[in-house]
């Protein structure tokens, strides 16, 4: 196994080729392995690998399990067999998001949460549900991209087909158990692979050397926002913040957001989203009582705004560049390859959307697209403004500071549409075995 001078990675091994690393939480991150260019890539034309989302794992076990998920989540666990996972969405009593998660259930009396808030911690200590929490640190590494099944074959040297969306079981990479599951931000095919975190880093370099000629690109955390965007796939503490955390108890609990964009940081609201502004409003099933449910049933009746991709007018973003080289103040730079950028900890951000200087939404999650040579951005929006090719003006910048008013055409979301995962037939694809 590569080792390195830092002694921690999370379950990243550490190569000798020269990297860049982030230290967010008290972790030490990878930031950036062969460029952004190359990594924003990965994904369309091969596939990625990236751990940075490990020890985030959580056990709940004990007899009422499934009747305390079921009480905090939107989702309906009428149905939740062995071996499958949900993206479980959990809301505050306003029908805001306080996090969003995957949710697997591995036994009778056992679910496992991870990457997300500790939303369910603090609802277990309020509860009288005979419900135990226990910490689970794992690793977690995702594959994703056209090449990633192909890749995982070769790893584990057996056809991993059978494994449908959502769905997840075990195989051996590198003399180790590992659990794979079918799930991904990119929004194209894409794996996850979970186990003990002392075994991460041998499972991550097989891995790794199994794909060199399958296009694989390391991927760090500058880079990693893009899939989001493109993938059309709304992140707590990028594209929105959680609304738990208007509840000074559960904010001592979590880390506090660096507020930024058009909106007054005052406006915590421009910075919460409900599950129906955000397109999870399927996820949503009025088939049982769950935190939120009343006011989700009222937004359903009479919805106000949905999610859309935003194109940036490439005029505009020029002139945003262009004002670092005139005096005077600058407009707020466009980070590369997303902005406000990962390293900046944990984000509220929200850009105020016009069109003929009315109010009609909120823009976050701003990226450059280098597969597709434009600027994106997430926008909720009003839904009489939702159509594709409507144009609309978001104010870039930080409030009280030089706003860039910035032309944005709506279109479709998710932006990246080729071989959806939940819509590829893995069954069709070579085995690459061997």
């Amino acid at each position: 196994m590569p080792q390195g001078p830092i002694a921690d990675l999370n379950g990243l091994p550490c190569y000798e080729d020269p990297i860049t690393y982030l230290v967010l939480a008290g972790t030490a991150r990878a930031w950036e392995f062969d460029g952004w260019k190359p990594e924003s890539l990965s994904w369309k034309s091969g596939c990625y690998i990236h751990t940075g989302l490990s020890n985030t794992q959580t056990n709940f076990v004990g007899p009422d399990v499934e009747a305390f998920f079921s009480s905090i989540c939107v989702n309906s666990f009428e149905t939740f067999p062995v071996g499958v996972m949900k993206h479980a969405v959990m809301c505050t009593e306003d029908g805001l998001i306080a996090t969003h998660a995957i949710t697997q259930r591995n036994d009778e009396n056992e679910y496992r949460f991870f990457a997300g808030l500790p939303w369910p911690h603090y609802m277990l200590r309020k509860s009288g549900f005979r419900v135990e929490a226990r910490p689970a640190p794992s690793y977690l590494t995702q594959v994703a991209g056209p090449t990633s099944l192909a890749t995982l074959e070769r790893a584990t040297g057996e056809s991993l087909a059978d494994i449908g969306f959502l769905r997840f079981r075990k195989a051996r990479i590198a003399g180790k158990t590992v659990e794979v599951g079918r799930i991904g931000m990119s929004g194209n095919l894409a794996y996850e692979l979970r186990g003990p975190i002392e075994d991460g880093p041998d499972v991550y370099d097989a891995v790794f050397k199994a794909g060199q000629d399958l296009g694989i690109q390391r991927l760090g955390w500058r880079t990693y926002l893009v899939n989001h965007v493109e993938g059309g796939f709304p992140q707590m503490c990028w594209t929105f913040w959680s609304a738990g955390c208007a509840d000074p108890e559960f904010q001592a609990m979590v880390f506090t957001p660096t507020v930024t964009g058009s909106f007054d940081p005052a406006n915590l609201r421009a910075r919460y989203r409900s599950p129906l502004e955000v397109g999870w409003g399927r996820t949503v099933r009025f088939d049982h009582e769950f935190l939120g449910r009343k006011a989700l049933e009222a937004e359903a009746a009479d919805p106000r705004r949905t999610v859309v991709t935003l194109r940036w007018n490439p005029d505009d973003v020029i002139d945003i560049y262009a004002s670092l080289l005139r005096p005077g103040e600058d407009f707020k730079t466009i980070d590369l390859p997303s902005s406000p950028t990962w390293k900046e900890g944990f984000l509220a951000h929200a850009d105020h959307i016009t069109r003929d200087g009315r109010e009609v939404g909120i823009s976050s999650g701003t990226i450059y697209s280098y597969h597709y040579r434009e600027v994106l951005s997430m926008g909720c929006i009003d839904l009489d403004q939702s159509a594709i090719g409507t144009e609309v003006v978001i104010q870039w910048g930080d409030h009280g500071k030089r706003i860039k008013h910035v032309r944005a055409t709506v279109e479709r979301f998710p932006y990246l549409t080729d071989g959806r995962n939940d819509q590829v037939d893995a069954t069709r694809l070579a085995v690459a075995a061997g």
